[in-house]
């Protein structure tokens, strides 16, 4: 197996098996196991392992014997974060719909937040010659986005931003959305608003948060930093979380929602509360991001909507202007699509 090197006095070559083996100082065998997922392989020699390839820049050529010289893989890859999640199937949908049409296919992998799983897809991706990538991508480490580690294939980032990558991106309006939904609630009388929010390191989070505390300072309103809870990475966190809150002395009137899986944890947590009469008084929610069954909710219900799969056309697009060369010459382009208010 061999794949085209990256820069450095290690990368000037082809690089293979034997070649990582012996920087790694490992055996050839430790190397392909770490290749093929790591089983059988101590967590801190993988690791080690892991580093080396990711420092010369090797990836896997598994393309190399099926394509002839200069032909292309048609091949786009697709990383998102949770395949379990509707937004992210809608964000797909819209990526095929506008890559199928130029005779092209995708890959999709699912990171599951992880970076060293996002790590290995790239490397997997790479090693099918893929042709370019659309990726909602995990932390804030730029480094493996530059155009060495990727061999030149165009990125696309959707959904969120990296520091210091030199990739176009699509995003959404979330500072506007945050700031616009969390006024209605100041402007209704709520005080006491919560924010439940995922990882600080997902620019979304970032983002909405910001925009959460713009319109607390935009009105001149006191926020209470105890409310704000972050860290929530799943349903059943977010429905731990809105427990806790409900059962403060004072608890919040309204609550905003980062994103729909954050939504429905609350909404579980405050629907139980109404249940067995824990709360009296359940209270309102903005959620960011639609989700099945909204208009359904028990409670007080708002959401700051756009449609996921223009997203993934957006991105799409992006990417297919790389590949034809109609944006050769342009720096990183950022794209901010819009949001809008539906009241359930």
């Amino acid at each position: 197996m061999q794949a085209t090197a990256g820069s450095g006095p290690e990368r000037k070559a082809a690089m293979t098996v034997k070649d990582i083996a012996r920087v790694a100082e490992v055996s050839p065998m430790t190397v392909s196991r770490v290749l093929s997922g790591g089983k059988n392989v101590r967590p801190a020699l993988r690791e080690h392992v892991e580093r080396v390839i990711a420092e010369v820049g090797y990836h896997r050529n598994e393309n190399a014997r099926s394509l002839r010289p200069g032909q292309r893989s048609g091949l786009v890859g697709v990383m998102i974060t949770n395949i379990g999640n509707p937004y992210y199937a809608g964000v797909v949908q819209g990526i095929e719909q506008v890559v199928a049409a130029t005779g092209r296919r995708i890959l999709v992998g699912t990171t599951n937040e992880d970076g060293d799983l996002e790590r290995q897809l790239l490397s997997d991706f790479l090693g099918r010659q893929v042709e370019g990538l659309i990726v909602v991508p995990v932390g804030q480490d730029g480094e493996r986005f530059t155009a060495a580690r990727l061999h030149d294939a165009p990125l696309v980032l959707a959904s969120r931003t990296v520091e210091h990558a030199p990739a176009d991106a699509v995003l959404i309006d979330d500072v506007h959305g945050a700031r616009e939904a969390t006024s209605i609630m100041l402007d209704e009388g709520h005080r006491r608003i919560a924010f439940l929010g995922n990882k600080v390191t997902v620019s979304t989070g970032q983002r909405r948060l910001a925009g959460f505390r713009s319109a607390f300072a935009a009105s001149g309103t006191d926020l209470d930093e105890r409310l704000i809870v972050l860290e929530l990475q799943d349903a059943d966190a977010a429905e731990r979380a809105m427990r806790e809150l409900l059962v403060l002395p004072d608890p919040p009137t309204a609550v905003f929602a980062a994103n729909n899986r954050i939504s429905v944890g609350a909404i579980r947590a405050i629907a139980r509360g109404v249940a067995d009469g824990s709360v009296t008084a359940p209270p309102r929610l903005f959620a960011f991001d639609s989700f099945d069954f909204a208009d359904m909710a028990p409670i007080p219900l708002s959401v700051i909507d756009h449609d996921p799969a223009e997203l993934g056309r957006v991105a799409a697009r992006m990417l297919l202007s790389r590949l034809d060369g109609s944006a050769d010459g342009q720096p990183p382009r950022l794209v901010e699509l819009p949001v809008h208010i539906v009241h359930h």
